[in-house]
């Protein structure tokens, strides 16, 4: 067998096989949905839940068959097979690219936006609130303490009302060592949030590129390896033979 003809049908087999996987992810997570409802059915009333989870099943069908015709299609070097794969290959290259590309542009755009949205969740703080909870977790999880740093919360309405206090989801060990008082910052995590959540979601984000751009370039390689077996394929059956042959 040709040496490109071998080399393009093992990149093929190995996309089929990515379709394959990805299809069966997508099944388990379409079916842990349902197992979890059926579960919970009784404080459930709206079927309507079960929706996403026939969307993600569905998927995972049709991606299962994808992998099918592109395996059938790489072994039988089938012409008609291989241009709908094709064109499979390439449409889920350009949702990958354009992935990239909000991607990148999201990231720039994340350390101009947190401060103003941090903001506006602290200054809700009661110690009741949503809010309360969405931002006690943030500083526990992040071991952070205000927007900017632990200085931040005296611009707060509940740090007035509580004797210039910070939350103890500021406070390093959460005893009763630890007052809250912004005058033992030892006690305290005095790194802001807003450095540490930017990072984090920097960090996230740069993974997420990095596995977007991964499955881009194999996606690449699979269409040209698609436009090898169709040329040699085709080269083969007309009999013409190329000049350096």
């Amino acid at each position: 067998m040709d040496c490109g003809i071998f080399t393009s049908k093992t990149v093929l087999l190995f996309l089929s096989l990515v379709f394959w996987a990805a299809g069966v992810v997508l099944a388990y997570v379409g079916a842990h949905i349902i197992k979890s409802y059926d579960n919970f059915n009784s404080f459930i009333q709206d079927k309507y839940t079960l929706v996403p989870a026939a969307i993600i099943i569905g998927i995972s069908v049709v991606m299962f068959i994808f992998g099918l015709v592109g395996c059938c299609a790489t072994l039988r070097e089938s012409k008609v097979g291989l241009s709908f794969f094709f064109l499979i290959i390439m449409a889920i290259f350009a949702a990958e690219v354009a992935a990239l590309v909000f991607s990148f542009i999201y990231k720039g755009k994340i350390n101009a936006d947190l401060e103003r949205s941090m903001s506006e969740v602290f200054v809700h703080y009661d110690g009741q609130t949503t809010e309360t909870k969405a931002v006690d977790y943030l500083q526990t999880q992040l071991q952070c303490c205000g927007v900017m740093n632990y200085t931040s919360w005296s611009n707060t309405t509940w740090s007035n009302s509580h004797n210039n206090t910070v939350p103890l989801s500021c406070c390093k060990n959460r005893t009763s060592q630890c007052p809250g008082r912004m005058d033992h910052p030892d006690l305290l995590n005095t790194q802001g949030c807003e450095v540490k959540l930017g990072q984090l979601l920097q960090d996230v984000l740069s993974y997420a590129m990095l596995v977007i751009l991964g499955f881009a370039i194999i996606k690449f390689f699979g269409m040209l390896s698609v436009c090898v077996i169709t040329c040699k394929t085709g080269n083969r059956r007309s009999g013409y033979q190329p000049l350096y042959a």
